[in-house]
């Protein structure tokens, strides 16, 4: 109920266009760190409770991508089995964590992709600046031009490559946002039993 009422929320906010940046090239906002409140409707961990082995083992396997969701879904069910909602708790807050502080790392390196893809485009426009002089200049140097043409056709076609490419990693973060909130649910899933 409490995630209908919030999808309800987010639905009726307006939405705002975000301008890319250097520190930010995507379209979507840029959230530095997300809350567990947004994840899980289940009980906080209790404030004795500590990561056990088994919970920290459980919340590094299935906090990485590369685990399929449905196997990751399956550990936790086969966890669950006989569990205290604070010993969930304490799961969901130690995948939370993990979750996290990759995309945190995620987030670091989209804005130095961004700065680098700037730092391109006006190397980019450096050398089309050098190219005008150089063909401008009496008599015409080709061998100089013919070098800085094919340092610029390089700079484009990794600038082009590269650019190609941000949809991509613009989507990382939303990916592991996705992922944390269908592990938080396949723990919430066992509070209920």
């Amino acid at each position: 109920m409490r995630f209908l009422m919030l999808l309800a929320a987010l639905a009726a906010t307006p939405a705002y266009a975000f301008t890319p940046t250097p520190d930010w090239p995507c379209i979507q906002g840029r959230q530095p760190h997300l809350s567990l409140g947004q994840v899980w409707t289940g009980p906080p961990p209790p404030e004795s409770a500590r990561e056990t082995p088994e919970i920290a083992a459980l919340a590094d396997r299935v906090a990485q991508r590369r685990l399929p969701i449905e196997e990751a879904a399956a550990a936790i069910d086969a966890f669950a089995q006989g569990k205290d909602a604070g010993t969930l708790a304490v799961l969901m807050q130690a995948i939370f964590q993990r979750i996290d502080t990759q995309r945190s790392a995620i987030l670091g390196g989209i804005s130095r992709y961004g700065h680098r893809q700037v730092a391109l485009a006006e190397r980019v426009e450096a050398r089309r600046a050098r190219m005008a002089e150089l063909e401008a200049a009496d008599p015409p140097d080709f061998d100089a031009i013919d070098a800085e043409e094919e340092a610029l056709d390089w700079d484009m076609r990794v600038f082009s490559d590269r650019q190609q490419s941000l949809t991509y990693v613009c989507e990382t973060p939303v990916i592991l946002e996705q992922r944390l909130f269908a592990l938080g649910r396949a723990v919430a899933a066992h509070l209920q039993q």
